[in-house]
């Protein structure tokens, strides 16, 4: 008589993560959801700024890309500090940053101390991002790492639904500054973070044991010439992107943005040595054309909504909340089909599905249930996949640079998200608000699905250096007890 044979059964994957890790996980998330929640404030009162200041509406959306011009330097600064202090002082140190900027907008006065306080935030939040998604990646385990970065990314989402919520009970009965004091909130998460975060294993194990400091950006400071070099170029490109944003730069905005990329392209090449400045560059391009099919919709759907459909706060909230719940449902699923399927096959294919909603959303005039739904679907697709983007990129360097080089290259890309809104706005000069989106989000998302689909950073980097580029996240998880570091990015 034969006994049957019991086959051992894997347990469920979350019980794969320990209970200190989702405690830590939950830290990161409260950050990015906070993110989220101050960053999209100024979207929701753009109309309401515009009054009180005597604002255009491309002046008014330059306000959404003044957040964007300084998130390459506080990228790639607090990424630098994360990489030789630890993940976890710079993730404090970014949600100080972005806290302290829009508690400032609620004392604005004109449009360029607005535009200035909105400077700051766009440090703390370029930080925050470097950082949180490090932190988080470096310490799940390797095979849920895509549901990782999918799961930390929705926090931002549901930060923007807690904005609608809190700018429909506020700003009707207390001005629109009211939604900005309440930036400070995030200041006491701050300090409760410092206090309960362990380290990021990863980190940990490879930098911390060790002893040693890295410094992911010594190539720009190398010597006192090629320090003062730098410096004039980070002041330069800062200025360039600030002109070009604001009237500062009527009539040389063609010249000035030249002048700004070739300063970012001149880090991007230092920072990547011979054999890796090529790929810098690409992610760059990627993450740029990544913001430019999004960040259309994000930054000017509300306007869209109270200007062409005539919707009431209450509307645009409950469009919001379709909206928000859309992307959060999507990072979420993205998370999982990213780990099933591979990251790039997952956001391509994902994305190619997102383009079918896209002027369905904006041809919807009488029915707002069916205009939530399609919105629902869109951004769960074109704007949850986005959830993947720091395992996407993050894979591309190892532990002692990964936060410094995730920050420079996400956040100069990021500056598509500052181009976006403008964009945006001047197309619809000739066309309705609309369209002008429609057309956008449809075009470049087709540019983002060729490029991650093809992995074209990868193939681009061959011209110059016929090695591959692994994967640093999966190659380093698979061996955690090896003594040998891995190699820097030249």
């Amino acid at each position: 008589m034969s006994s049957a044979r019991t086959i051992p059964t894997s347990p469920p994957w979350y019980r794969e993560v320990t209970r200190q890790k989702w405690k830590s996980f939950f830290a990161a998330w409260i950050g990015y959801l906070l993110d989220g929640f101050d960053f999209v404030l100024i979207t929701l009162v753009l109309t309401e700024i515009a009054d009180d200041f005597a604002l255009t509406t491309v002046e008014s959306a330059s306000l959404v890309s003044g957040a964007f011009i300084t998130r390459w330097l506080g990228g790639a600064v607090l990424g630098a500090l994360g990489d030789r202090f630890g993940r976890k002082s710079a993730m404090v140190a970014s949600i100080l940053l972005y806290s302290v900027g829009t508690f400032a907008c609620g004392f604005a006065w004109d449009y360029t101390s607005l535009f200035t306080a909105r400077l700051l935030i766009g440090m703390g939040m370029a930080g925050e991002y470097s950082a949180g998604a490090t932190y988080v990646l470096e310490s799940w385990p390797a095979r849920l790492r895509n549901r990782a970065s999918g799961f930390l990314i929705s926090g931002f989402s549901l930060g923007g639904v807690l904005a609608a919520e809190v700018y429909e009970h506020v700003v009707p009965g207390h001005g629109w500054r009211w939604l900005f004091y309440i930036g400070l909130f995030p200041v006491v998460v701050a300090l409760w973070v410092r206090r309960a975060l362990p380290e990021a294993d990863d980190w940990q194990a490879r930098v911390a044991a060790t002893g040693e400091r890295p410094h992911p950006l010594r190539p720009l400071f190398a010597d006192r010439r090629r320090a003062t070099v730098n410096t004039v170029l980070a002041a330069v490109a800062t200025g360039s992107l600030f002109a070009v944003f604001t009237p500062l730069g009527a009539g040389a905005v063609p010249v000035l943005s030249v002048l700004s990329a070739a300063c970012l392209v001149a880090f991007a090449v230092q920072l990547g040595g011979r054999k890796r400045w090529v790929l810098l560059v690409a992610l760059c391009v990627t993450v740029f054309c990544a913001f430019l099919y999004s960040w259309p919709v994000q930054a000017l759907l509300p306007t869209y909504l109270k200007t062409e459909l005539g919707f009431t706060p209450a509307q645009v909230s409950d469009a919001l909340y379709y909206a928000g719940f859309g992307t959060t449902t999507g990072c979420v699923v993205a998370g999982f089909t990213g780990d099933r399927f591979g990251t790039r096959r997952a956001y391509a294919c994902t994305l190619a599905v997102g383009v079918v909603f896209v002027f369905p959303v904006f041809a919807i005039r009488d029915s707002q249930l069916q205009l939530g739904v399609l919105l629902f679907l869109m951004l769960a697709c074109g704007q949850g996949i986005s959830g993947l983007l720091p395992k996407y990129i993050a894979g591309h360097f190892p532990t002692e640079t990964r936060a410094a080089f995730l920050g420079f290259t996400y956040n100069v890309g990021a500056l598509g998200g500052a181009v976006a809104p403008v964009l945006g706005a001047r197309l619809a000069s000739s066309m309705s608000l609309g369209q002008s989106l429609a057309v956008l989000t449809f075009s470049l998302t087709l540019v983002v699905i060729l490029l991650i689909g093809f992995d074209v950073p990868r193939r681009l980097n061959r011209l110059v250096d016929a090695e591959a580029v692994p994967d640093h996240l999966a190659a380093e998880a698979a061996v955690p007890d090896s003594p040998e570091r891995a190699p820097s990015v030249p």
